[in-house]
């Protein structure tokens, strides 16, 4: 008796879906109450962005689309009451909507028209509408910058020097100062590239024509012009944008080497880790490649504009940048790396946005917590997008699986160093003077971080021992990790590196 009681429980709680209405009259009749994305959002316990998705053709499932349902018919009922008709879905948006311009503005990503501001930027807000951007003249003017006025670059005691107006680019630039570096560089034009995807196959075959076909100095050629070629791609998937790529803004001193040999103080927490106990079961220590980690990590959040400082244990999701935080404490080195990788000194410590927001998604209930969250001490951000380089990344991407299914090594291997050398010289560099960010440099290397260590917790949960996580794309599991993982050598596939015994000390 007590099995059909459930079923008729069951029954009685299940429910047809609530209707919606079209995506266009979502927003028209918040509109027409004259309430923002943001009040809405905050009544319903999402994001205005979540509200925006919805407003623009996502349709919210569960519980929160019963809430979402009540809320328009509620609308819709109070508008009627009232004798008003809902403006028509091509309306501006009102001024009252804290993150709705009042008129189009040409997305700071694409240039193509958008309606939603994030953080002071004109941007779409998902990122199909950024695909087909259209062309727009480079304005004559420096790299753009925020709108809102410009705050210190440091704590109040010590600010930098404001920058100097550009200077004429000579022929043959000198190696960087630190006082060259805090001025802002002059837009470069973008090249009068064929389409994206021919830059790579005519790089390809010119390299293979000049060297009579011989493979190993057409790739050894190719990997020597990775940098410039991945700045000339970059151009081409960028035409139209309005933020300039080589704007360089001042940067806090954090950011700069303390010599020439030496660091600076951000903490990329680069794992390093190894199990000290062997596996439960007997059997076989699989080492597994993760394919293109730092092409993969190029999607990641990229502060806009010059870093703004800030104190106190806040942070938005809307912005990105690096952070003062005590970290918290790590219980489970035994089976799984910290995720602030081998630290061993006490106190606080700068960490980027993607080792924050790992450490915050850890301290919340899906994770058991792992761990408390960390305290935010001082922060220099800016406002961020994820899609930044994000048809660079996807050309690199389309690139890379063509030539896998090709069988081509060599446009492979020139897409790996394209790739790989772009993050790698962004910083300190003088191989890539055209592009000096060393806050991007840490911010996508940390996100590579990021990605193996949740690669590493998703083995874990699913009943997996990890032995070992190292760098940006070696994991080391026991057990049966294809029930996790698939073969292959696309970018969200998984190669074996090597296979070895649970006793071969080597491994250690």
């Amino acid at each position: 008796m007590t099995d059909y009681h459930a079923i008729d429980a069951l029954l009685a709680d299940a429910r047809t879906p609530a209707d919606l209405p079209p995506a266009d009259q979502r927003r028209a009749l918040r509109q027409a109450l004259h309430l923002t994305r943001t009040q809405v959002a905050q009544a319903l316990g999402v994001s205005p962005s979540t509200v925006g998705g919805w407003e623009t053709g996502r349709d919210p499932s569960g519980e929160l689309r019963e809430k979402y349902a009540y809320f328009l018919q509620g609308a819709q009922e109070k508008l009627r009451t009232q004798h008003t008709t809902p403006p028509h879905p091509d309306t501006e948006p009102t001024a009252a909507d804290d993150n709705t311009l009042p008129a189009p503005q040409p997305c700071v990503l694409c240039g193509a028209p958008a309606t939603d501001e994030v953080e002071g930027y004109p941007q779409h807000l998902h990122p199909d509408d950024c695909t087909h951007p259209t062309p727009a003249p480079a304005p004559q003017s420096a790299a753009l910058t925020s709108p809102r006025p410009e705050a210190a670059l440091q704590p109040p005691a010590s600010p930098l020097p404001t920058p100097q107006a550009p200077a004429p680019q000579p022929q043959a630039a000198p190696a960087r100062t630190p006082e060259h570096r805090q001025e802002p560089a002059r837009r470069r034009a973008p090249h009068p590239h064929p389409r994206t995807p021919q830059l790579i196959t005519r790089a390809v075959q010119d390299a293979l024509d000049t060297h009579a076909g011989d493979l190993t100095a057409a790739t050894a050629e190719l990997q020597r012009r990775a940098i410039p070629d991945a700045m000339a791609l970059l151009d081409a998937t960028r035409i139209g944008a309005r933020y300039d790529i080589v704007g360089h803004p001042p940067l806090p001193d954090i950011l700069r080497k303390k010599s020439a040999q030496g660091a600076d103080e951000v903490w990329e927490a680069r794992p390093h880790w190894t199990r000290l106990d062997p596996p439960p079961t007997p059997g076989d220590i699989t080492a597994l490649d993760i394919n293109g980690a730092y092409l993969s990590a190029l999607k990641t959040h990229l502060p806009l504009g010059a870093l703004e400082y800030s104190t106190g244990n806040v942070h938005s999701r809307r912005r990105a940048g690096i952070h003062l935080i005590t970290p918290p404490e790590w219980d489970h080195h035994p089976y799984l790396p910290n995720p602030l990788g081998n630290r061993e000194e006490p106190g606080p410590v700068w960490v980027t946005e993607p080792t924050l927001r790992l450490l915050q998604r850890l301290a919340t209930a899906p994770y058991g917590p792992l761990c408390d969250p960390p305290v935010i001490h001082e922060s220099f951000t800016s406002g961020a997008t994820e899609q930044l380089f994000e048809k660079f990344r996807q050309a690199l991407r389309d690139a890379r699986e063509k030539a896998i299914t090709d069988e081509d090594e060599v446009t492979l291997e020139y897409v790996k160093s394209m790739y790989s050398k772009f993050v790698s010289t962004m910083g300190e560099s003088n191989y890539n003077r055209a592009l000096y960010r060393p806050d991007w440099m840490h911010i996508i290397r940390s996100q590579a971080f990021v990605n193996l260590w949740l690669k590493a917790h998703k083995a874990h949960t699913a009943g997996l021992t990890v032995m070992r996580v190292m760098g940006t794309d070696e994991l080391h599991i026991a057990g049966n990790w294809q029930q996790v993982f698939t073969e292959g050598r696309g970018v969200s596939q998984v190669k074996v590196k090597d296979v070895y015994a649970a006793t071969d000390t080597s491994h250690r």
